[in-house]
């Protein structure tokens, strides 16, 4: 990446939250309470204040030394998004970041983040909230084990829910265990709402509007007037290149 990409890419967002920063205090007010609304009609208290060290998009990786062999010599032919994913790293770019400068969803994101976890190609991060949050979103952990992980339900109450589950089944009426853990009192319906709308969220592609960024930045970059054209192409290879990622990915989990 070269040194205007990655002003652009590391800038362009923080630019934009600094010009709202600069409203005055009764209109940053009222966006306030409008977000929080927002937030508040499907996520959970625990979500909408969670520490931002506990947050995956906001979490910055750290190269091992395989990963950063891997990068360099690149032997084991992996798909381009993991490349581009471990280049990100080596740069310093956080989740958000990333998800920017590729134009890929959270959930893309996610799932290179755990690919190359397992691969040992970046450090464990240090809060088991990203670790958690990564392996919902890219489909490796499913809802009681996420809950187990974070410590908001304990192994004993988890495997109540899988007797249960066994339970229903036996006399064929399946429950699903988000409902079962609400039903024993383990986790709240805004509990599984709020998940399960972020993991919905997380497959969305956010592209920053090219006539909200703040003008600030053109004078940093003088191709910026190309972004949306680059835009466009980096969406249809990222388009072209999905495909082969998910199946990158699906045979890593069969293996």
């Amino acid at each position: 990446m070269n040194r205007e990409r990655l002003i652009l890419v590391k800038n362009i967002l923080e630019l934009f939250l600094d010009r709202l920063l600069e409203f005055p205090l009764w209109v940053k007010q009222i966006i306030y309470l409008r977000l929080y609304r927002n937030l508040s009609l499907s996520l959970s208290e625990d979500f909408i204040h969670t520490k931002e060290e506990n947050i995956f998009h906001l979490d910055v990786p750290v190269l091992s030394f395989a990963g950063r062999t891997e990068l360099n010599d690149r032997k084991n032919g992996l798909d381009v998004h993991i490349y581009n994913f471990l280049a990100n790293t080596s740069e310093g770019l956080n989740m958000l970041e990333v998800s920017m400068n590729n134009f890929w969803t959270m959930e893309e994101v996610a799932k290179c983040y755990i690919f190359c976890l397992e691969q040992n190609y970046i450090k464990a991060p240090k809060s088991i909230y990203i670790y958690s949050m990564a392996g919902f979103m890219a489909g490796t952990l499913r809802t009681g084990e996420y809950f187990k992980r974070i410590g908001k339900i304990n192994v004993d109450q988890l495997e109540q829910t899988i007797i249960k589950q066994n339970e229903y089944a036996a006399k064929k009426t399946p429950h699903k265990m988000a409902e079962i853990m609400i039903s024993l009192g383990f986790i709240t319906e805004k509990d599984i709402s709020s998940l399960l709308i972020i993991k919905e969220e997380a497959k969305k592609r956010f592209i920053l509007d090219f006539a909200i960024i703040p003008k600030e930045i053109t004078g940093e970059i003088q191709h910026l007037k190309n972004y949306q054209a680059e835009i466009d192409k980096l969406t249809e290879q990222n388009n072209l290149l999905k495909a082969q990622l998910s199946k990158i990915l699906a045979f890593v989990k069969k293996k």
